[in-house]
């Protein structure tokens, strides 16, 4: 009897406080985690609004250099001497222009 009586305490213990604490610490965890979440998105969202503006202005700063370089392409094609300089010069470093090419970033977006 006395294996019984040593075994029969233990069998007696509750898995209640246990299953309590982790039950606590699982949601307290989602939530910690959640709210990170929630403050990591506020912060995406106003640096994507920051950056909305500088991706305006280079869409604009593109479509006037395209025009600058569509204009400079119309005079070396006409016989300008300086235009066609600028415009072999251009060539020698790779960059192409098409001076009849719409503007890059379409004209809605640029007038906004």
């Amino acid at each position: 009897m006395n294996e019984m009586e040593s075994l029969a305490p233990a069998s007696t213990r509750s898995v209640f406080w246990p299953l309590l604490i982790f039950g606590v610490a699982t949601a307290s965890w989602s939530g910690f985690q959640a709210y990170q979440l929630v403050q990591e998105h506020a912060a995406l969202k106003t640096l994507h609004a920051n950056q909305e503006a500088l991706v305006q202005n280079s869409v604009k700063l593109r479509a006037q250099l395209d025009g600058i370089a569509g204009d400079t392409q119309r005079l070396a094609n006409a016989g300008n001497a300086n235009a066609q300089v600028i415009v072999n010069e251009l060539r020698r470093r790779g960059v192409t222009i098409n001076p009849d090419s719409p503007p890059v970033g379409g004209g809605a977006e640029a007038k906004k």
